[in-house]
């Protein structure tokens, strides 16, 4: 029996669609239907996709998810998935200090990242070097995931159909890529962050935990979605946040969390929880 024959995907979305509308949690699709697997996933995805346009949301970007090749085994993931991001998702932070509510967001963590924007579309052959002439500024990040998964606990088809437990993306100010000059790669590559909760230093990570670097990450996507069967190629103007640069933390209202760069030109910026 195929997985098409014993998986109702519409049922599926619905219920993630509802989950995502009232930030509440659902038995993980992968032990519902044990059979859903990851294209089973990316074709549900695009029905929840699908019904977020019919309700008027714009597509704003993608985020990759798991590109930390040291988690993958903790959740049973193979290779890094992605999932859309809408301007209702994403909000540019004005003086690198914004404000995220936890209340419509299930069991949320945070994640310092860095993220590109397309002021083209990239070939669907993109090599690292052909994206430098694509991304015109870069921008840290606060990716804000969350789990419709009761703690945390899920396979990767389950994040894949949940767009890959994306939240809200907050974004800091931005940086010319060009202005990096010839060290952009390099840079990209081998920055620092520092990752601070109430003023207590969490973590630090490096942009090569982004699968090398967050244009690496992003090579990696463009991949993908050239040989997925739904295409989805990136498109001139989104936003593609390229993934945790240190593990991701629970947040919880009264916390204050910012970032601190080194070895590249970025400014840091500050999240502070309500409830």
């Amino acid at each position: 029996m195929t997985t098409d024959a014993i998986i109702d995907k519409h049922a599926i979305a619905a219920q993630l669609l509802q989950a995502q509308d009232y930030a509440s949690q659902i038995t993980p699709i992968t032990t519902q239907a044990p059979g859903f697997d990851v294209a089973a996933a990316y074709q549900v995805a695009d029905l929840i996709h699908q019904q977020r346009l019919a309700q008027g949301a714009l597509p704003a970007g993608r985020k990759i998810g798991f590109t930390n090749a040291a988690m993958w085994a903790r959740y049973g993931v193979q290779e890094p998935v992605w999932g859309h991001m809408y301007d209702r998702t994403i909000v540019h932070v004005a003086g690198s200090q914004g404000t995220c509510s936890v209340g419509q967001l299930a069991e949320p963590k945070i994640e310092p990242e860095i993220a590109l924007h397309f002021h083209k579309a990239p070939p669907e052959d993109a090599d690292i070097a052909a994206l430098l002439d694509c991304v015109d500024w870069i921008a840290p990040a606060f990716e804000i995931v969350q789990s419709h998964y009761p703690g945390w606990q899920f396979k990767a088809a389950d994040t894949i159909a949940d767009g890959g437990l994306h939240g809200r993306l907050f974004m800091g100010e931005r940086t010319s890529l060009a202005g990096l000059g010839s060290e952009a790669l390099t840079q990209l590559a081998s920055c620092s962050v520092d990752l601070f909760c109430n003023g207590a230093l969490r973590e630090t990570g490096k942009g090569e935990n982004a699968l090398g670097s967050p244009l690496a990450a992003t090579a990696h996507l463009i991949a993908v979605l050239a040989k997925q069967e739904i295409r989805r190629p990136i498109q001139a103007g989104e936003i593609i946040t390229t993934g945790t640069l240190t593990a991701a933390f629970p947040v919880s209202a009264g916390e204050t969390w910012n970032m601190e760069f080194g070895g590249i030109a970025l400014r840091g910026m500050t999240l502070k929880f309500t409830a």
